[in-house]
């Protein structure tokens, strides 16, 4: 690969992110162009901005954007439509968030003219393919630069050395050893490493930075309703809200409660096995409320295909493939079927846990006249049950008259 002119760094003001800035500089010697995304990550960001400029960035070449509402909009809720889940249990926080930094990486690069952009994804870990694909997918043409995979800063003490030769601050709790590494956007935090490394030990309590420890929760359970429009959640005990003010009021309402605590031993798509501590207070809620919504207003045959197609689907996000032309065929499908998922959810908010507890919509296919215990005046037919009971029972009837058969 030939020597990048310009490259736009998916800069977060951080140390590592400031020593790959200058990395880039002194390697290359070329221009750098800085994209910081507020993502929902509860930073404030324009520290990042006067840390560019101290390095060296011109204003003009200085990015600071939030995309809060598009993150959630166009990523988060056509994922969770799908009720996605990784290996089970993950709710894919920062795996979703990875296309849209590309994307918009990307842009950059053709807005000011760049020739390649650069992460600080390790050579270890998921991101570093979730970047590139990404990346790839928008611009065959991007050059990708990734430090980690390049540099012989491969210790701690050869960053903060680098890091003191260039005259990049150093917090002073920056010099020892991190407990942990966290990731955090709207969705979800998510942290690894270190103190975490152990599967065999509990996570301590001060790794959990959004939730409240469920046994210290408010002793009275709340109760919230969030409504529906073709599989969208739009609002909270009637109030009509963005996509990115609903969840921020539901990590409020799940944090209080404890809600949405993950200890996950996964599968990376690099091969080997990683602990990691997850919270995704709003997204478990939201969760929770889709499925109670889709429980009337989908019928079963879709329904039963949605839950075969998501293993499929969220693999495809945790990998990286989100722009990848089977994970557009999956959401067309899953899309269709929110044509009538619409209205109201109750749940249950108590103690680490939500459940729902009552759901109602004009979309319904709930026929309480079908399904009573009490006299249904003619709505079914109990005798209709016999011949269906039969047709089913054939193939099962010779089956075993064969193998009576075959013993005899």
């Amino acid at each position: 690969m030939s020597a990048p002119k310009k490259v736009v760094l998916a800069y977060s003001g951080g140390l590592d992110t400031s020593i790959i800035l200058k990395w880039l500089q002194s390697e290359y010697g070329c221009e750098v162009v800085t994209f910081t995304a507020d993502l929902g990550q509860g930073e404030e960001l324009e520290p990042a901005r006067k840390k560019a400029e101290m390095l060296g960035i011109a204003p003009e070449d200085i990015f600071i954007e939030d995309i809060r509402e598009e993150f959630v909009r166009d990523f988060v809720f056509p994922m969770f439509r799908a009720n996605a889940v990784y290996e089970g249990l993950y709710l894919l926080g920062t795996s979703i968030a990875r296309p849209l930094i590309s994307k918009r990486l990307v842009e950059i690069a053709a807005e000011t003219g760049a020739d390649a952009v650069a992460h600080g994804a390790t050579g270890k870990g998921n991101d570093q393919v979730r970047f590139e694909l990404a990346a790839y997918a928008l611009d065959p043409e991007i050059k990708v630069i990734a430090p980690w995979r390049e540099w012989d800063l491969t210790s701690r003490t050869k960053l903060l050395d680098f890091a003191e030769k260039h005259q990049i601050p150093i917090a002073k709790d920056k010099r020892g050893e991190a407990p942990f590494s966290v990731d955090a956007n709207l969705l979800h935090t998510s942290s690894e490493g270190k103190v975490l490394e152990d599967p065999a030990e509990a996570a301590p309590d001060y790794v959990y930075q959004r939730t409240a420890h469920p046994e210290e929760a408010p002793e009275t359970p709340q109760f919230v309703e969030i409504g529906f429009e073709k599989g969208d959640a739009v609002s909270i005990d009637g109030a009509a809200m963005s996509p990115a003010e609903l969840l921020t009021r539901l990590n409020e309402l799940g944090g209080t409660h404890g809600i949405g605590r993950l200890d996950l031993v996964e599968g990376r798509f690099v091969g080997m096995k990683s602990r990691g501590i997850y919270e995704t207070p709003g997204g478990t809620i939201l969760l929770e409320a889709h499925r109670g919504i889709e429980q009337i207003t989908l019928d079963r045959g879709a329904a039963h295909l949605k839950d075969e197609l998501m293993p499929r689907y969220a693999e495809l996000i945790y990998n990286g493939f989100w722009y990848s032309p089977e994970r557009e065929m999956l959401q067309a499908a899953i899309d269709a079927s929110q044509a009538h998922v619409t209205g109201t959810v109750r749940l249950k908010l108590y103690k680490g846990s939500v459940r729902t507890v009552g759901r109602w919509s004009e979309h319904s296919l709930y026929s309480e006249a079908h399904v009573t215990f009490e006299d249904d005046a003619g709505a079914y037919d109990q005798k209709d049950a016999e011949g269906f009971i039969q047709l089913n029972a054939l193939r099962l009837k010779l089956l075993a008259a064969r193998e009576r058969r075959l013993k005899g």
